[in-house]
């Protein structure tokens, strides 16, 4: 047991056990309240040189901990190494010892992935964690930075922790810390930090066993190692932290050569790249499958969240992505032991994965934005397998996308439908063709207008939001100058979201453009970024099986073409952003 005692503005820490006490002072730190530290669904993200403002990380930090019951409390700290992480754990070990906490537990070196860390967070049965993360943001001195607290269930923390957290961070006066010697991150045990329990774990190895756990990886090992020939495989870690773990996956675990994984060393600054699972910044991975001739590459972003399947001349959307694993999951153990009990996608998503779960008879929903809707419906045992089209795929193994995963459920059922066509080698087109030929094609892409004009970007939710009151937009019809296609609107919403499970609501989660066809466009302001305003432009057009093959294989922009043209038309985008082309195209 420890005793506080108070003496004007410092606190005595004495430690009764072990036997041989010590004492540790406690420090208050006068501090102020900093404007604008309000975690979204995906932590505080700012630039480094924000996190870095005296106090700035310390006052976020006690507030997390203000928030939570610290006292007693078990904690996982880990991250995506991006700069500024390894001096932010040693943060979070005086602050964290002089209020109370009994244990963290830390990866090596300050790293976990995100996945890796819902994992720890489960498994050590922790009461949550600290993430270190702005996912796919750039890292570096001059990029960004990201501080993510995640509950004990390993997901991410709910609205209303969030917003106990940023009410504490606009009064906060004062911190605490106990300043003692830092803590060794780069070797693995147990030590103290004070009065606090430290332990240095491998980042790498409770995840891996996890895996092992979900696929079957002799059947995959057997496939790679009997087709090593006509069927190569190429991870791009895109220096993010998703590199040791592929190393141990792809290379030590599955017997690939070292040629399979490229840009696998986890570096603060990502190599000065956007570790963000694109056909833009995953250049890298697109130029070597094609010059290779590889037939299954994948990359994985800076925290390993996200994902991006690329095999030669084919390219695997996020929404059909995660249609094709739910399709194919009888073939992966852990769904064959446990079954699958939903599936849902977030509402930008393409709707392929409902036409899955409408074949086979699952419950399946539309979610906002953000993981958290999903783990909700998880803990209440209604769902199983989920995507958005943000390039983030997951199941109910852990509480966060995870990148990693995905490209080993894609593994696991390509060794399966190889073992049911042993004539016909089945790759990623081949899968595709298959899956388009029984459920159709959701043609779709995703502009993102990256660092706009706030001013700009609120002006054209302001059009949308007019014509929803309104109502000016219904029965219109619009004609591509390129296509002749004529596109008549049904409606225009605001899509809200009532959670089954709690009740709450969330809404203006995105202004949704619906046409007579089945066709949408969705625009959404997103706040990721730590400069400007980012507007995404959704545009998904179904094709039925009927149509053919030919029409199915067909490309997405020429097949998207009239109804994109429709849809910078409808919204005025070109005017109010200021710009002719987006920054990046899905």
């Amino acid at each position: 047991m420890c005793s506080l005692i108070k003496v004007d503005k410092c606190v005595s820490f004495e430690a009764h056990s072990p036997p041989t006490s010590m004492g540790y002072q406690i420090k208050e730190i006068s501090t102020k309240p900093f404007d604008g530290q309000k975690p979204g669904t995906s932590g505080l993200r700012k630039r480094v040189k924000v996190f870095q403002q005296e106090h700035y990380t310390e006052n976020f930090i006690q507030a997390i901990l203000d928030s939570i019951k610290a006292d007693g409390a078990t904690l996982v700290i880990g991250g995506d190494g991006r700069y500024f992480s390894p001096e932010t754990v040693q943060t979070i070990l005086k602050i964290g010892s002089a209020n109370g906490v009994k244990k963290l537990i830390i990866g090596k070196d300050s790293i976990l992935s995100t996945p890796a860390a819902s994992n720890v967070i489960r498994k050590y049965k922790a009461d949550g964690g600290i993430l270190l993360t702005a996912s796919h943001n750039p890292g570096g001195p001059n990029n960004d930075f990201g501080i993510k607290y995640n509950v004990s269930n390993g997901g991410p923390a709910p609205e209303n922790v969030t917003n106990k957290i940023y009410e504490i961070t606009k009064t906060i006066q004062k911190y605490k810390v106990i300043e003692a010697n830092p803590v060794n991150l780069s070797v693995i045990g147990e030590t103290t930090y004070g009065p606090t329990q430290v332990q240095i774990i491998d980042s790498v190895a409770d995840y891996v066993e996890l895996l092992q756990d979900i696929f079957d990886f002799q059947l995959i090992k057997d496939f790679l190692q009997n087709n090593a020939d006509s069927f190569r495989v190429l991870f791009d870690g895109l220096h993010g932290v998703t590199g040791p773990y592929a190393r141990a996956i792809l290379v030590d675990t599955l017997g690939l050569p070292e040629a399979s994984i490229q840009n696998c060393v986890a570096l603060p600054d990502f190599g000065g790249g956007h570790p963000d699972p694109n056909l833009t910044y995953a250049h890298s991975l697109v130029e070597a499958v094609e010059a290779k001739n590889i037939q299954f590459g994948a990359a994985s972003d800076g925290d390993g969240d996200r994902n991006m399947i690329y095999g030669k001349g084919a390219f695997v959307t996020p929404s059909d992505s995660v249609a094709i694993i739910a399709d194919w999951a009888h073939v992966i153990p852990y769904f064959k032991k446990g079954g699958v009990k939903g599936l849902a996608r977030s509402m930008p998503t393409s709707k392929a994965i409902d036409l899955v779960a409408q074949k086979k008879g699952l419950e399946y929903f539309e979610v906002p934005t953000g993981w958290k809707f999903f783990g909700n419906l998880m803990d209440a045992g209604r769902l199983s397998i989920c995507g958005e089209e943000s390039f983030g795929t997951g199941s109910d193994h852990i509480r966060e996308k995870d990148g990693i995963w995905a490209i080993m459920a894609w593994l696991n059922i390509i060794a399966a439908a190889n073992k049911e066509s042993p004539n016909e080698l089945i790759g990623i087109k081949e899968l595709l063709k298959k899956h388009y030929a029984v459920y159709g094609r959701s043609f779709f892409s995703r502009y993102d207008y990256e660092e706009v004009s706030s001013e700009g970007a609120n002006k054209l939710v302001a059009l949308l939001d007019g014509a929803i009151t309104s109502s000016s937009l219904a029965n219109k019809t619009y004609k591509s100058k390129s296509t002749n296609q004529d596109f008549t609107i049904a409606s225009v919403t605001n899509f809200s979201y009532t959670d089954p499970i709690d009740g709450s609501v969330s809404k203006n989660q995105g202004q949704v453009v619906l046409f007579d066809d089945g066709s949408r466009v969705v625009f959404r302001l997103s706040g990721t970024g730590s400069a400007g305003a980012t507007v995404r432009l959704y545009v998904e057009r179904y094709v039925g099986p009927e149509a053919g093959e030919k029409v199915l294989a067909g490309d997405t922009a020429e097949g998207l073409k009239g109804l994109i043209e429709v849809a910078l038309e409808i919204s005025n985008l070109k005017e109010y952003l200021g710009r002719d082309e987006p920054t990046v195209i899905t």
